[in-house]
């Protein structure tokens, strides 16, 4: 078997599960891999790619302990803190990134989840921002309840994000304040309500090939439809900020056997693409069919979601959002 085989026998319908032989994508040539993951992404996602940009609505003070994250209170980092945003300046925010062509804007709030006064807030704002925009509205706020998804599905909310972050078994090493199954009790209730699921998680923190394949395998079991793919990009003050960086190589295979496992889902580059060729030009060719763009609120983000565009549209990929074609 080799990878270009693979890949047209997932085309023509094939799945790859548990009961499969994993260690065929740390061994095959990485060249045919990425192409048959091109493939693949061509054949089941086409030229359109997808993007999304988020503001952090709520900051730090998280009590969570992963190790990755500069928001936890439980390291000392230089991350910003503050409250839930005023509504004028994620509403300011929107506008922003629909009017540069983004297809998804997302308000992400450090936490273990936002509830009460500050939830009101968010279902108001997204309420607004449906009424006001035509962007799509995605959501980030941690362990929700089914009514609290049922009440941002409502407010407008199609996509709902909640990473998984690494394998069942490697998950204890990342996080100890909440669990694996936690997060996927949480993404069957995102399912349960109708909404795109989207999850993925962070290579590079230590974890082993294996657990790599075994997060990839458990969102195809999962039926994830968004999979943003994070390099770790260590953050002085968190215990892993003495972690070597990942190698273009490293990425690209990750990336390349998501795609093989994960043919309809779109598989989005996150952080890290700093460590790819131009931004990640080389991952769009290895089975990425979307990405996080921008900057929050500023006017490097116009740049770099122009950049973004301009970079795509020279790879022959179509960057135009619904709303700009329903016009």
């Amino acid at each position: 078997m080799d990878a270009l085989t693979l890949a047209q026998e997932i085309i023509d319908g094939r799945r790859i599960t548990r009961e499969d032989d994993l260690s065929f994508f740390l061994s095959c040539d990485l060249k045919d891999l990425c192409e048959g993951a091109d493939r693949i992404r061509a054949h089941f996602v086409g030229e359109k790619v997808d993007l999304c940009s988020i503001i952090n609505g709520r900051s730090g003070r998280c009590p969570e302990d992963c190790k990755y994250c500069a928001q936890s209170a439980h390291y000392h980092t230089e991350c910003e803190v503050y409250d839930f945003l005023p509504e004028e300046t994620i509403v300011e925010a929107c506008k922003l990134n629909e009017s540069e062509g983004v297809d998804r804007f997302s308000i992400v709030t450090a936490g273990r989840a936002l509830t009460g006064e500050e939830f009101d807030k968010a279902i108001h704002v997204y309420e607004r921002m449906n009424r006001e925009c035509k962007i799509d509205l995605c959501a980030s706020m941690g362990f929700l309840s089914e009514e609290q998804l049922h009440r941002l599905h409502k407010a407008g909310v199609t996509s709902y994000h909640h990473n998984i972050e690494t394998s069942k078994r490697n998950f204890p090493n990342i996080c100890t304040t909440h669990t694996y199954d936690q997060k996927i009790e949480t993404l069957k209730k995102v399912k349960a309500e109708g909404m795109c699921a989207c999850s993925g998680g962070i290579i590079g923190m230590g974890e082993t090939w294996e657990d790599r394949l075994d997060m990839a395998v458990s969102l195809a079991e999962l039926g994830i439809d968004s999979i943003p793919l994070n390099a770790l990009m260590p953050i002085p003050g968190t215990p892993l900020e003495h972690l070597p960086r990942l190698t273009e190589e490293e990425i690209l295979r990750t990336v390349a056997f998501f795609r093989y496992i994960n043919p309809d889902a779109n598989i989005r580059l996150a952080a890290g693409r700093a460590l790819l060729t131009n931004d990640g030009e080389t991952a769009f060719q290895a089975g990425a069919s979307a990405t996080i763009t921008g900057n929050m609120l500023t006017t490097a983000a116009c740049a770099t979601i122009r950049s973004d565009r301009k970079m795509l549209e020279e790879l022959g990929r179509d960057v135009t959002p619904e709303y700009w074609k329903d016009e």
